[in-house]
């Protein structure tokens, strides 16, 4: 049958013709009892569509690459070759000879130097032999002879500079006490000595006694 002829077959145009009046026959059926509402309602609500995603499998692990096998070539065949002839050598010991050992020379003594003389030790204070190159005597006081003192001795102390002038003058000891000492004072603070160089220290006694 071909084409045209299946196009012009009435049992085809009455089965769609039949197929459309029973899909009107449902629509109008659902109009009237409220099927079609409550699918409208249906349709309204959210629809959850839950995406599921296909797992793939990991893909198969490479085949193992093949071994290829070489073949084995026999080793050649060696060939037994004799060692030469090393002659021994003769080893002959060493001659040890006694070595005499040689002292060491002695190191020449040597005598320590002398030791310097020890400086002689100037006393601290010394007695005044020097003669003085200028100065006077002291004078015997005035008030002394009017309390009756005829006689009298003083010990007193200088301190001498490098020049050999009297700097200081202390009166030691005194007999009778601080009648005379104004006039050793006085009297010592204008004397000179010969210059030594060097400060000292001298003492020096004095004695008064009154004459007519």
């Amino acid at each position: 049958m071909d084409f045209a002829r299946q196009q012009r077959d009435p049992t085809r145009h009455l089965i769609g013709i039949t197929f459309v009046i029973l899909l009107h026959v449902i629509v109008i059926y659902a109009l009237v009892t409220g099927l079609a509402r409550k699918a409208i309602e249906v349709i309204k609500k959210p629809l959850t569509a839950t995406i599921v995603e296909e797992i793939k499998a990991p893909p198969p692990p490479p085949p193992p690459p093949k071994k290829i096998e070489i073949p084995k070539t026999p080793p050649p065949p060696q060939v037994y070759v004799p060692p030469p002839d090393v002659p021994t050598p003769t080893v002959s010991e060493p001659v040890i000879a006694a070595v005499t050992p040689t002292p060491p020379p002695t190191p020449p003594v040597i005598a320590p130097p002398a030791p310097p003389p020890p400086p002689v030790a100037k006393p601290a204070v010394r007695r005044i032999t020097t003669q003085r190159i200028s100065g006077d005597a002291p004078e015997f006081p005035n008030a002394a002879a009017k309390k009756g003192i005829d006689r009298g001795e003083v010990t007193a102390q200088l301190n001498v500079d490098e020049k050999g002038n009297v700097t200081e003058v202390r009166i030691i000891k005194a007999n009778p006490q601080h009648v005379f000492d104004a006039a050793v004072i006085r009297a010592l603070s204008s004397w000179k000595f010969p210059a030594e160089g060097e400060k000292w220290v001298g003492e020096i006694d004095i004695g008064f006694k009154l004459t007519d």
